[in-house]
């Protein structure tokens, strides 16, 4: 039998695992992000709380591999067209928040009577947003996929890589922040090797693994060995980290970084997420535990002003500076309070970043400390100051003169692009069949069809990227809120024969349709729905038809269940039509087992 030294790892990880488990389901329950509950298990075992202690070394060492992984699966799904998507505004977006965020934080810092380089350290930490409350505060108020969600989704992507040069940066930054006033350029110099060494580290994985780690994968996923499989991705993302470390002098962080890009550009990019999620998942629950054991709450105490100061950084400043950016880029009111409301909160990116200033003596322990506290707030908050910010919406549009003063710069770019929408429909002889309200993924298949039948469509959007890109193409576009009668008029509506909403949101695909209809009474309308539960309210709107997208879910797999049991085409036909018959009959129609 062994000693209970022998059995820290058990322990740390029962510990770390039980607690974070009681805590997330909690903080789940109140409608917190669970981060706040594995942060506050790190707190409960932390040295600096009464009760039970775990082993704060072999905790980091933990929390080391989660931050591997979770760097991983962030490379995994990262692809550049999502940024090119936005990148007009998230660009100068992004790197201008940042800025000022850094600014502040280091302006406090240094009032404060730290150096520059911790207050920048600082600065930087409370600057970048979590992508995981991030993802999920859009996608609970349903918001993930539209154009407000995509630009806030780029923003952090920008975010996270300029976090991750400055994680390759630190090193150089701390040896030339250890000797006292540092030379500019010594600091240049150290910072010219690190982006050189960077640049050779990411030339070799990208394209030199891009090509052989695809080809690994590929003939490990032969072997049809799910554990091999599993092992053999780990093993990519481990490796690369260390080799980045230990021979390019960067961070772990970065090496499984650039390993996620290269595996999530193979074939196999989604079945390596899915092997890889349960484990980064776990490690990264063990991150959060280890960095809630940097809390000491007498530090905080202690250095309560700086809290207090970057407190107001991220609820106010970031997102403030959001907000008046995104405006003066010249996009509506109403994106920039989501994007605003979404970056008010701190969380993994800024751990990461203090946890490897603090090992490199860049930061003092009460730097992390104040970090963690700061984070754990303003994720609670971040929900509800989320719902105030998009609330705020809703008030400025009953004050019709301050709303038409906000929105100034974005309707005067809209109606550029619409006059100029209005000039190209003239030369084309004004004809109007279709009116497609939303360019998502949905609007941008029907108008694909319609124009590969010769009909003509008119794009109605509000994203006005999108609008300029139709408008530049050729295509007929309108800027604008389709729910406004001016909007749908310029968009011909009343000599259109078809109106196709693919709109996400029930209450907007609402007052789009009430509009239309009372602009045009012979319209018919297509709607797209999520549920099947909305087909009372669409119907008392007199929509001629609506793909329900759950009744297509139960329908397809309805038919490859037909097919594997071995049914002919016309049965499948058959069948499919008779279960579309039921459940538009009925939301809660069963699906009946095929019969042999």
């Amino acid at each position: 039998m062994g000693t209970m030294e022998s059995y820290h790892l058990i322990l740390t990880l029962a510990m770390g695992f039980s607690l974070a488990l009681a805590l997330g389901y909690v903080t789940q329950r109140l409608k917190l992000s669970p981060i706040v509950g594995y942060l506050l298990a790190g707190v409960v075992v932390s040295p600096f709380t009464p009760g039970l202690v775990a082993d704060a070394d072999l905790a980091n060492q933990l929390a080391e591999v989660g931050v591997i992984l979770l760097m991983f699966g962030v490379g995994l799904h990262f692809h550049l067209k999502d940024l090119w998507a936005v990148r007009k505004v998230a660009l100068p977006g992004a790197v201008g928040q940042s800025l000022l965020a850094t600014a502040l934080g280091a302006l406090v810092a240094h009032a404060l009577g730290w150096n520059w380089a911790q207050g920048i350290v600082i600065g930087i930490a409370v600057s970048v947003a979590s992508t995981v409350v991030l993802v999920r505060v859009l996608t609970d108020n349903e918001l993930l996929d539209s154009e407000r969600g995509h630009i806030a989704v780029g923003w952090l992507i920008v975010e996270d890589l300029f976090t991750v040069l400055v994680l390759v940066l630190l090193p150089a930054l701390a040896a030339a922040s250890s000797g006292g006033p540092a030379d500019p350029l010594a600091l240049l110099g150290s910072l010219g090797l690190a982006l050189l060494k960077i640049g050779l580290l990411a030339a070799i994985v990208l394209l030199g693994g891009g090509r052989l780690i695809p080809w690994l994968l590929e003939k490990v996923a032969k072997t049809r060995s799910r554990e091999l499989f599993t092992l053999s991705v780990l093993a990519f993302a481990l490796v690369i980290a260390a080799v980045s470390a230990l021979a390019f002098g960067a961070s772990m962080a970065l090496g499984a970084f650039l390993a996620g890009m290269v595996v999530g550009q193979s074939k196999m990019s989604e079945q390596a997420a899915a092997d890889a999620l349960p484990f980064k998942d776990a490690f990264a629950v063990l991150f959060f535990v280890s960095v809630g054991m940097l809390f000491d709450p007498s530090l905080v105490l202690s250095n309560l002003p700086l809290f207090l100061a970057l407190m107001g950084i991220i609820l106010v400043a970031k997102p403030l500076g959001a907000f008046l950016i995104v405006m003066v880029l010249g996009y509506p009111v109403g994106t920039a309070l989501t994007v605003a409301g979404a970056l008010a909160q701190i969380g993994e990116f800024s751990f990461i970043l203090s946890s490897e200033a603090s090992r490199l003596d860049l930061i003092p322990k009460e730097g992390a400390s104040v970090l963690v506290a700061a984070a754990l707030v303003s994720i609670a908050l971040n929900p509800l100051l989320f719902k105030g910010w998009t609330a705020l919406e809703g008030a400025l549009r009953g004050n019709a003169r301050l709303w038409a003063a906000l929105g100034r710069r974005s309707e005067r770019r809209g109606r550029a692009l619409n006059e100029s929408g209005r000039a190209l429909a003239a030369e084309q002889g004004g004809r109007v069949t279709a009116v497609i309200v939303g360019f998502g993924p949905v609007g941008r298949t029907a108008a694909g069809l319609l124009a590969s039948f010769g009909v003509r469509s008119v794009v109605v959007d509000l994203n006005i990227e999108t609008i300029s890109t139709i408008s530049q193409g050729g295509g007929a576009a309108v800027y604008g809120d389709a729910s406004k009668a001016e909007i749908l008029e310029a968009a011909g509506i009343k000599r259109a024969k078809y109106l196709i909403v693919t709109l996400p949101d029930l209450a907007a695909r609402i007052k789009v349709i009430m509009a239309a209809r009372r602009l045009n009474a012979e319209l018919k309308i297509f709607s797209r729905a999520r549920y099947l539960t909305e087909r009372e309210s669409l119907e008392r709107l007199g929509v001629t038809e609506v793909c329900y997208e759950e009744a297509e879910a139960a329908v397809g797999l309805a038919k490859l269940l037909l097919r594997g049991e071995g049914a002919d085409e016309e049965r499948i036909r058959e069948s499919m039509a008779r279960l579309r018959d039921s459940l538009a009959l009925s939301s809660e129609a069963p699906i009946a087992p095929p019969k042999r």
